[in-house]
């Protein structure tokens, strides 16, 4: 393993001030944490970006969610092809092992995954489209949303395709058989929301309304 190396000395330093101030100052807490394993009421599916902070947003402490991250907060298809699936492995552990109560999909604004399928189905990204990019191929479970939103204004697909992520995704999540029947004996309710990094804001869906500020 000579390609790896020792942490960042800014990341070490932020590790120790971690260590000599929150821990200790919570060391019980965390102890019956580790001791009582997670018991997480939610799952939030939401994106890689860095400046989405899930745990920021609803002031959540540890063990409050079960926090999966991905490019363009996607979730494929079901698809059991017995391959790997990152995302529907996180979707089967939450719902069949930890039994949360909810799963929130949570999009957001500027997202560069988002922009990349853009560019892809707009021709403006052939190498997204080559079969050795990763993107492109996740990006290929945004597609469906864009059909939605192709005949808008350009200046208005950006966002309707950031809000479509997150449809694309509560739909392909009711294809997943345990999920669809834990929603539908109540046991599991799906939210999808959509928030705006640079003025905080912060909208949900509503079926019966589209995206609706909270």
């Amino acid at each position: 393993m000579n390609h790896v190396r020792t942490l960042p000395a800014y990341l070490v330093q932020r590790f120790q001030g971690w260590k000599a101030t929150t821990y200790q100052d919570n060391k019980a807490w965390y102890r019956r944490l580790a001791a009582s394993g997670q018991h997480p009421r939610a799952m939030v599916i939401s994106c890689c970006d860095s400046r989405v902070h899930v745990t920021s947003i609803f002031g959540a402490d540890e063990g409050e969610f079960f926090i999966h991250r991905n490019i363009a907060n996607l979730v494929p298809p079901y698809n059991p092809d017995g391959e790997y699936h990152g995302t529907s492995a996180a979707v089967e552990f939450a719902v069949t092992s930890l039994g949360v109560a909810h799963i929130v999909v949570l999009g957001h604004s500027n997202c560069g995954g988002v922009k990349g399928c853009l560019d892809m189905c707009c021709g403006n990204a052939p190498e997204l489209l080559e079969k050795t990019s990763f993107v492109g191929r996740w990006m290929d479970i945004l597609r469906p949303g864009y059909q939605r939103i192709s005949g808008l204004p350009v200046a208005e697909q950006q966002p309707a395709l950031e809000r479509e992520a997150v449809l694309v995704s509560l739909e392909n999540l009711m294809t997943f058989p345990f999920v669809k029947a834990a929603v539908e004996d109540d046991r599991l309710t799906l939210h999808g929301l959509w928030t705006d990094t640079g003025e905080g804001g912060l909208e949900q869906f509503d079926p019966a309304r589209g995206f609706v500020p909270v």
